[in-house]
């Protein structure tokens, strides 16, 4: 609890079980209220470990469901516990968290309601070890997303972010992708709805052990990643009119969905 608002980490995982341990315990628990772990239909025992560490809050998808689906599993059971700030941690320990405090304290005064973690600012993204190309690439594609969306950003493709639950529960992304381009999906239905976005600079470690996405996958992500910013431009200057804009039905529709029949919780 931090400023009297419930303060839930959230932890989408797959095949994590060499770095859960070490993400785990870095979490300060002294603003962290509860922590949700939602295991990809993992083929390691990312799930048994998770509940060896104490995390009360297990979600098993007894089919991969995809990063977006996983994130989707991850803000309903948030928004169920009654979170009011909502931290999406790695848990392959590619991000500290350590800067959690800092996160939720710029939601808690109410400065932004959503705040990224930014490789980019600064020299973190080089210096931990980002592929030359994966540079290149999100510098590209960030540039273009500012243009179509009419935002300034330092990138769109961090994996660390923070929320309100009035962002959450103010956008539909539950009619998202259930692939990475979701993360971008949710940004961009967060600037359309009005809300400004905070960045703070984030160190970034890349190593054998950290989740990332082969060159195939890339490519596939990053013509998502356009295509969802033509949406937005196409959306904003009254040419479009497309299902991601829309808002949640009357009674919260995200609050509402919940991990489906696929699923299994463990307490």
């Amino acid at each position: 609890m931090f400023k009297d608002k419930k303060v839930v980490v959230v932890l989408p995982a797959y095949n994590a079980a060499e770095t859960l341990e070490k993400t785990y315990k870095e979490i300060p628990f002294d603003i962290v209220d509860e922590v949700v772990l939602v295991d990809d239909a993992s083929s390691d025992d990312t799930a048994a470990l998770g509940k060896s560490l104490g995390i009360q809050h297990i979600i098993q998808h007894e089919d991969n469901k995809g990063y977006g689906g996983n994130q989707k599993s991850c803000y309903n059971k948030a928004l169920e516990l009654g979170a009011d700030i909502v931290i999406m941690l790695h848990p392959d320990y590619q991000y500290t968290p350590l800067l959690i405090p800092s996160m939720v304290n710029i939601i808690a005064n109410d400065l932004y309601q959503v705040v990224l973690g930014s490789r980019i600012l600064g020299q973190g993204a080089l210096r931990g070890g980002m592929p030359l190309y994966k540079y290149i690439a999100n510098r590209l594609l960030t540039f273009t997303q500012n243009v179509l969306i009419n935002a300034k950003l330092s990138e769109y493709h961090t994996g660390y972010r923070s929320y309100s639950a009035e962002v959450l529960n103010a956008i539909n992304y539950q009619d998202n992708s259930d692939d990475f381009v979701f993360d971008n999906q949710v940004l961009s239905q967060i600037v359309y709805a009005g809300y400004e976005i905070g960045e703070v600079t984030c160190p970034t470690k890349y190593f054998e052990e950290a989740s990332s996405i082969n060159f195939s996958r890339s490519m596939k992500y990053g013509f998502g990643v356009l295509g969802t910013s033509v949406k937005h431009f196409l959306q904003r200057v009254g040419v479009g009119k497309f299902k991601m804009y829309r808002s949640p039905s009357t009674g919260g529709a995200n609050s509402e969905a919940r991990v489906g029949t696929s699923s299994s919780t463990i307490n």
